[in-house]
């Protein structure tokens, strides 16, 4: 008996078919009038540590969490959210109470 083969069978690559780019994008939102590039990130994938702009807190290596940046950016102000804030996000507003000299992550 021969091995199954796991690979589709010519015709289009698996970036096409997902609908996104061959980084995982999954799509884009509308939000506050604008386009977001949107990317869903798994608790494998979570590697470092980052601050959430929803709610102010980190999150931590290992949590799923949801990158959001706008549409015509260069990508470099990506922003990484806890999965909950970003989609409470027009309920929510980053209620920042750090002191003056405290770091901004």
């Amino acid at each position: 008996m021969s091995p199954r083969r796991n690979r589709p069978r010519g015709g289009e690559k698996p970036a096409e078919r997902a609908g996104g780019s061959r980084f995982g994008l999954d799509g884009t939102e509308e939000w506050r009038g604008e386009e977001w590039y949107v990317r869903r990130i798994s608790g494998g994938a979570a590697a470092k540590h980052y601050r959430c702009p929803g709610c102010d807190q980190e999150i931590p290596p290992g949590v799923p969490h949801v990158v959001a940046w706008q549409r015509y950016s260069d990508g470099d102000d990506r922003r990484h959210w806890h999965s909950a804030c970003w989609n409470a996000r027009d309920r929510r507003s980053a209620r920042l109470q750090r002191s003056r000299n405290a770091p901004r992550y």
